[in-house]
């Protein structure tokens, strides 16, 4: 895993506990940042997973080409 993934899914973690916690106090601004980091924190690790794919692609390329 690299830092992105990492921070990403931390992020997923922090959104989810804000969203539960908005809705357990009624506070539809917190439920709503929880939403929000959700959303930035899958964005962060989908750009992670693509970054950790297209090192893997390169050093398969590097194999075959060798």
């Amino acid at each position: 895993m690299n830092k992105d993934q990492v921070k990403g899914v931390a992020e997923k973690v922090k959104g989810k506990a804000n969203e539960v916690a908005g809705k357990a106090t009624g506070n539809v601004a917190r439920e709503l940042k929880g939403d929000i980091q959700q959303d930035m924190g899958q964005a962060r690790k989908d750009m992670g997973d693509a970054r950790e794919d297209a090192g893997h692609a390169a050093k398969d390329h590097a194999k075959r080409t060798h």
